[in-house]
């Protein structure tokens, strides 16, 4: 990989003993949708919170763009162009939604300059995301589908390069769940690199160029979709199966 966006090399994690990410390295190709899956407990979103600061690595080193993250704050992330979603939505449920998306207007790169330059900014980020037409709906009435999309709409308002999705499919049916992939491929089809961490193995195999698999708080494997769901290993210890596919 001659430029990859993110580099992790040899990232370890402690916690009070417990070593619950070891020794783990991995790129992240530029423009490119990346996954990681991994059974529960697997450590993907321990290597997931130290790629993007929330937790400090115990060993290993970060690099955003060749430049050295490993312990740089989460706060300074939206201003290097690097945002993330949270697996579990913590929408403002008494505000409109577009109110949601405007204070993150104010944050990134390219931060707005007035309240009227953030409305226009979360206006055009709803258009994208499918929410205009909800604009106005306070928060906790959506369903959980919007408020997901809400969640990516909040990060994209910074107008990230690098975007982190943290299992942004659970608990939606197959057509929500195909709404969904349709509007992370359109995400990175604006130019926004993607990480994303996934257990629906459908919406992995339909977007993902390259995946990496933990186990243990180990890589056990990386390559291609295809590459990674006929590993005799990886079917094993993530599918429950010692051969043949499986659509889990």
């Amino acid at each position: 990989m001659d430029n990859p966006i993110i580099e992790v090399k040899n990232i370890t994690k402690n916690f009070k003993g417990l070593k619950a990410v070891s020794d783990v390295s991995f790129q992240i190709e530029e423009g490119k949708i990346t996954g990681m899956i991994g059974p529960n407990g697997a450590g993907k979103s321990t290597t997931f919170n130290m790629i993007c600061g929330y937790y400090p690595a115990s060993e290993g080193h970060i690099f955003y763009k060749g430049q050295e993250i490993t312990h740089k704050k989460a706060y300074d992330y939206t201003n290097m162009g690097i945002a993330r979603t949270f697996q579990i939505m913590k929408p403002l449920g008494n505000l409109p939604v577009v109110d949601n998306v405007v204070p993150s207007a104010f944050f990134g790169r390219y931060g707005a300059k007035s309240l009227k330059e953030a409305r226009e900014i979360a206006l055009e980020v709803l258009e994208f995301t499918g929410l205009y037409a909800k604009r106005n709906v306070l928060a906790k009435d959506m369903g959980t589908p919007d408020q997901k999309r809400l969640e990516m709409a909040r990060a994209l308002a910074t107008k990230p390069e690098m975007l982190f999705l943290d299992e942004n499919m659970a608990g939606l049916n197959p057509a929500e769940t195909e709404e969904a992939i349709a509007l992370i491929r359109r995400i990175n089809d604006s130019g926004v690199t993607i990480f994303l961490i996934e257990h629906i193995m459908k919406a992995v195999v339909s977007l993902c160029e390259r995946v990496i698999v933990l186990h243990h708080g180990e890589k056990i494997a990386e390559g291609t979709p295809e590459e990674v769901m006929n590993d005799p290993y990886v079917m094993e210890v993530y599918l429950g199966t010692k051969g043949g596919h499986n659509n889990a």
